[in-house]
């Protein structure tokens, strides 16, 4: 496996002899059916790119006519006016041509950039639907690698590959008429080298798509280190931990291994060419040969030789082109292979077709009997992925003591679950939820704490359907979220995270995404009820001011009450708190204390706590302990029972 400390392992050549059969969609009809799919819309454009084609290669055509007819009876003739006619023509074709060339090139670059708009647009929207999942088992710079450099490809196999092919048959079928009703005996002896053409097609064609594969996925790594390393948090960590000379060695080996690769691909085309040269040359030279003789024996004019051999070299180009054209097409169809495997990964998140719209919810929550793990799905990764990760790595919660399948433990006496032992000095585990149940009444509160690792987070994730549980049912006003449309479950959660993020735009901008329309008075009074406001009007540029990538000219509690302000301004009726308060001074964190009175009232509220303060405002704490509810009730409740509740209040919140 290829990793971080890992070298270039094997390179070129174990990457050329080693295809991923599985990784990869295979070149068939149904892939070009699918490519010529999206072209459908631009059916009217593509005819008239068609005959401008055809107009341009029958113009083409008439140069070696006006020529033979130039030396064979204009100038023995001496016939002026014909001479001045005929240049005339010799100058007037190319620039019709020209003119036409302009318009077509225009009316390609409109067909393709459409249907690359519409593909992109495509790909976008289907990963916009994907999981997160799906996010954390693939890198990000392997997600812009298809949707910049492969789309950009994809681009040019519809602008170029495609115009080329057309027009190289269009010129073979109109030149071999014309070759055909000139002289037949020249025509078969021009086609003799046809064979070599093939051959050396498909014995180069076949080496130079594997080597343009290669190239792509060697690019697609180094955007990943690229995405990795040059975001904020990558490069800080880098600098932290000292790590710039190996991180530039990663990225050479990658960059090296693009290099010669690149290098490889030039030097196989070269030799395709030279040899078609050779081959071309020879077939050139055979008419020369044959139509001399033929001119000597007075069977032919040295006019129609002439043409002969200008037809010939319009004849080979084409030729030398189609002669692979099943390789040349699918070499330019591995672009379109890669995003249409983006565009088939399964979203395994769906909305139910028959789900129900929820316009506003009074806010009771509560889930039965819910399980989750984070279960590998080989049907997610990128064959990027595949190849670059062990897939049984990704499936556990520090994983330890669970089976490894089925449900998650038996019911102890009496129904309920069994605690976990007190053996157990850590939280690794299959199951990162086990048969949890609980319910939270519309505007009251619950805290849920626990060690790290007990599956805090998770829970959270499992309510506004980041992840679906593997088993039992969440309900939101006692439908099941599942049978709730995406966007109006959205709109009901609001939800702050340990590590707020915020886009690299002004105040405002980032406030405001979470209700585009609100005014300057709604977005100050959240601003206030998370105190925050008087902080933003003593920036420079107040509202106004640009937060940086990742919002990083903003300190930790800042962010924190940013965020606040912005899920107030959603207004969404079950409100999420994870951890908010984690981590910052001591200003920032009694700063967040005292607005979280404001920023719950009236709201359904799920509080991952790790003060004391925020536990005693919560109408119900949930003690969560590998995965288990193992303990509910009140605070006084927990205190009496003396379980690990107490355990946790006296080492960790009690102070």
């Amino acid at each position: 496996m290829y990793g971080r400390f890992g070298g270039v392992g094997g390179g070129i050549g174990l990457l050329l002899r080693h295809g991923d059969d599985q990784a990869r969609p295979q070149i068939n009809r149904a892939l070009l059916r699918r490519v010529l799919g999206y072209a459908r819309p631009y059916a009217g454009r593509i005819a008239l790119l068609f005959a401008s084609i055809v107009t341009t290669i029958g113009l083409g055509l008439l140069t070696p006519l006006i020529l033979r007819d130039l030396i064979d009876t204009a100038l023995p003739q001496k016939d002026a006016a014909r001479l001045n006619l005929l240049a005339a023509g010799l100058v007037a074709i190319p620039v019709a041509s020209a003119a036409i060339r302009v318009w077509q090139r225009k009316l390609d670059a409109t067909i393709g950039s459409g249907i690359i708009l519409d593909l992109r647009a495509a790909l976008y929207a289907h990963l916009q639907r994907m999981s997160l999942r799906f996010f954390t088992s693939n890198k990000t710079g392997e997600l812009m690698s298809r949707l910049n450099t492969d789309v950009i490809g994809a681009q040019s196999a519809v602008t170029n590959t495609l115009v080329e092919v057309t027009t190289n048959l269009i010129s073979v079928a109109g030149t071999l008429a014309v070759m055909l009703a000139i002289e037949w005996r020249l025509t078969a002896l021009g086609l003799a080298v046809l064979p070599v053409f093939l051959l050396l097609g498909r014995r180069f064609g076949a080496a130079l798509r594997e080597v343009s594969r290669a190239v792509m996925e060697r690019n697609a790594r180094m955007n990943a280190i690229m995405g990795e390393t040059l975001n904020v948090s990558g490069l800080l960590l880098v600098k932290l931990f000292g790590r710039r000379r190996e991180e530039q060695r990663r990225f050479g080996e990658q960059a090296g291994a693009v290099r010669d690769l690149s290098i490889r691909q030039a030097v196989i085309g070269s030799r395709f060419f030279v040899l078609m040269g050779i081959a071309t040359a020879v077939g050139t030279a055979a008419i020369y040969l044959a139509g001399g003789h033929l001119h000597i024996r007075g069977g032919l004019t040295i006019g129609t030789v002439v043409a002969f051999s200008t037809y010939l070299t319009q004849l080979y180009g084409p030729l030398r082109s189609l002669s692979n054209v099943v390789v040349v097409v699918a070499q330019s169809l591995v672009s379109f292979e890669r995003v249409f495997e983006v565009l088939d990964l399964p979203v395994d998140i769906r909305e139910s077709p028959r789900a129900h719209r929820l316009d506003r919810a009074e806010g009771r929550l509560e889930f039965r009997d819910v399980s989750f793990r984070y279960e590998r799905d080989e049907q997610l990764l990128l064959s990027e992925a595949r190849r670059a990760a062990r897939v049984e790595d990704m499936a556990f919660t520090a994983t330890g003591g669970e089976p490894a399948s089925g449900r998650p433990g038996r019911r102890g006496p009496g129904g309920e679950r069994a605690a976990p032992s007190r053996s157990a000095a850590h939280q690794a585990r299959e199951w990162a939820l086990a048969y949890v149940s609980f319910a939270v009444e519309p505007g009251r509160s619950a805290a849920v704490v626990g060690p790290s690792g007990a599956g805090k987070t998770t829970l959270t994730y499992l309510i506004p359907r980041l992840y679906d549980p593997a088993g039992g049912t969440i309900l939101l006003d006692g439908r099941d979220t599942r049978e709730l449309t995406m966007e109006s479950l959205a709109a009901q959660i609001g939800m702050v995270t340990q590590e707020p993020y915020l886009f690299h735009d002004s105040v405002r901008a980032n406030l405001l995404y979470a209700c585009p329309g609100a005014d300057e008075a709604r977005v100050a009074d959240a601003c206030r009820a998370a105190n925050i406001h008087d902080f933003i009007a003593a920036l420079p540029s107040g509202y106004d001011t640009v937060v940086g990538e990742r919002g990083y000219r903003l300190s930790g509690g800042e962010k924190q009450r940013l965020a606040i302000a912005r899920v107030i301004l959603k207004d969404p009726r079950v409100l999420i708190l994870d951890e908010a308060t984690s981590h910052l001074d001591t200003r920032s964190e009694a700063l967040i204390q005292e607005a979280l009175p404001r920023v719950v009232a009236g709201r359904t509220s799920i509080i991952i706590a790790h003060r004391l303060s925020t536990i005693l405002a919560a109408d119900l704490i949930l003690v969560l302990d590998r995965g288990r509810v193992v303990e509910r009730g009140t605070h006084a409740e927990l205190s009496a029972a003396g379980g690990l509740y107490q355990r946790l209040y006296e080492t960790q919140f009690r102070r």
